[in-house]
């Protein structure tokens, strides 16, 4: 068994002095003692000699094997304990020292597994705590940056990672100058420094996919001691909330304007009549008119807001039934046709079969009567509209396309906007309030379907409709 530490040095050392006991030994009796009589012959004291070397090397043997295994049973705890107290200072909690059969070793050795047990109970709670740490850091839907006291990055965590493009490991160890920060936010964290106070700023960046908002929150780190440890910076993402914020804005301005004009026609030529202009028929029947037409005007506005307004109510339902689209094209056109006579314009219907699906028949007739009314709108007198429609295993796709005046390609997103105009001259001629094609998204939004538009200015715009042929969650009776 290989020896080790304390009995590995006694041991030599015993062994050491017991061959030089043995030489010394074999020296003073052969040389000091005369044991053999002169008389014997030669031979016969070499044996003698032989015999007392033999002698002395096998007590010597003897002794180095009963001290090596006294030594060894001895001081064996003695090294154990200090393997097991090595391995504590470096971090092995799991060692564990063997009990000594002699009092004060066992005692030490009981006190040192102790001590074990309490640094692995401890690493285990240590352990636990930076997991929940890290998970709690990562689950967070914030941007998340702490900084050391020199300005160095000392953790972050995956959402700061994907929203400013870097890695904890490109990142760990350098300046928060280095890691590309907006300026303001570099700004922030300076103040932050140099006051030692929370401060927070809204900044916006331009990404790959459009601008991003910000709130940055930056604050010091101190310890219970009151030691300065850094700071920690987070950054919130309100770039919905600003979206949402410019939409009401918008919507609210566009409502505005869009009553404004209307209320001001009925209120100016009310006004004249008032004023004197009754008198005159030919005027005040005029006059009455154009009432008449912008008061219509208003009424078209306030039903599309109210319809808008209750498709997008969460109780919204729809009545489901089987639904054939050819057929409830065919009704469409023919609910269009005055339209259609008015610009002397035509619908051509590719044959169509098999379209059954499930679907609320008036509202996907309301949508088909929308996007019809829409094409007749910014198509050019005598124009052809022509509609198509197909069946794969799961949806429906029908398409609407007109020789209109087409869309430009940067408009194309935005024409299911809310009050949006393609054409802002042409729509107010005739009469639109500009939300028919937000109603028609949110309809097809309800049915689980989606739009879309292609287009080419000058030449024309197509208009795709794709519903699922089975509605989810729902069956017919």
């Amino acid at each position: 068994m290989k020896k080790e530490g304390h009995s590995s040095r006694i041991l030599l050392t015993t062994s050491i002095i017991l061959v030089v006991f043995s030489i010394i030994l074999w020296i003073v009796i052969s040389q000091f003692f005369n044991v053999v009589d002169a008389n014997v012959e030669s031979s016969l004291e070499n044996k003698f000699s032989l015999y007392l070397s033999a002698m002395i090397g096998l007590f010597l043997i003897l002794s180095l094997f009963t001290v090596s295994r006294v030594i060894y049973h001895f001081t064996k705890p003695v090294d154990e304990l200090t393997l097991v107290a090595r391995k504590l200072a470096s971090g092995d909690y799991k060692a564990r020292a063997s009990v000594s059969e002699f009092k004060d070793l066992g005692s030490l050795a009981v006190s040192i597994n102790q001590i074990a047990r309490n640094g692995q109970e401890t690493q285990i709670v240590r352990s636990m705590e930076k997991e929940r740490l890290k998970t709690l850091i990562e689950s967070i839907g914030s941007s998340l940056l702490m900084l050391g006291r020199g300005g160095t990055v000392n953790l972050m965590n995956g959402v700061f990672a994907q929203t400013f493009h870097t890695s904890s490991s490109d990142a760990i160890g350098k300046s928060y100058k280095e890691i590309g920060l907006p300026l303001a936010a570099e700004q922030l964290i300076e103040q932050v420094f140099l006051s030692e106070q929370v401060h927070e700023q809204q900044i916006r960046m331009q990404q790959e996919y459009g601008p991003l908002d910000l709130t940055v929150y930056g604050a010091p780190v101190i310890g219970r001691h009151g030691n300065w440890l850094g700071i920690i910076v987070v950054f919130h993402d309100i770039s919905k909330i600003i979206k949402l914020e410019e939409v009401r804005k918008d919507f609210v301005a566009n409502v505005s304007h869009e009553l404004r004009t209307p209320v001001t026609s009925i209120k100016g030529f009310a006004e004249t009549l008032l004023d004197g202009a009754l008198s005159d028929p030919d005027i005040s029947r005029d006059f009455i008119t154009i009432i008449e037409k912008e008061s219509g005007r208003l009424h078209s506005l306030v039903t599309d807001l109210l319809e808008l307004s209750g498709i997008e109510q969460h109780g919204f339902t729809l009545n489901i039934s089987e639904v054939n689209a050819a057929t409830t094209i065919q009704e469409a056109t023919q609910l269009v046709s005055g339209k259609l006579a008015e610009k002397q314009m035509t619908i051509e219907i590719e044959e169509m079969s098999d379209l059954v699906m499930e679907a609320d028949s008036g509202r996907l007739m309301q949508v088909l009567v929308n996007l019809l009314i829409n094409a007749i709108t910014y198509s050019k007198q005598g124009t052809t509209i022509r509609i198509s429609g197909r069946k794969d295993d799961h949806s429906v796709l029908i398409s609407i396309a007109d020789e209109g005046i087409g869309i430009e390609k940067e408009k194309l997103q935005r024409v299911f906007e809310r009050f949006y105009r393609a054409d802002l001259a042409r729509s107010r001629d005739s009469g639109g309030t500009g939300l028919g094609l937000a109603i028609v998204k949110h309809l097809l939004e309800a049915h689980h379907g989606s739009i879309w538009v292609e287009s080419e200015l000058g030449e024309g715009s197509v208009f795709f409709i794709k519903l699922p042929i089975h509605q989810p969650s729902h069956s017919i009776e």
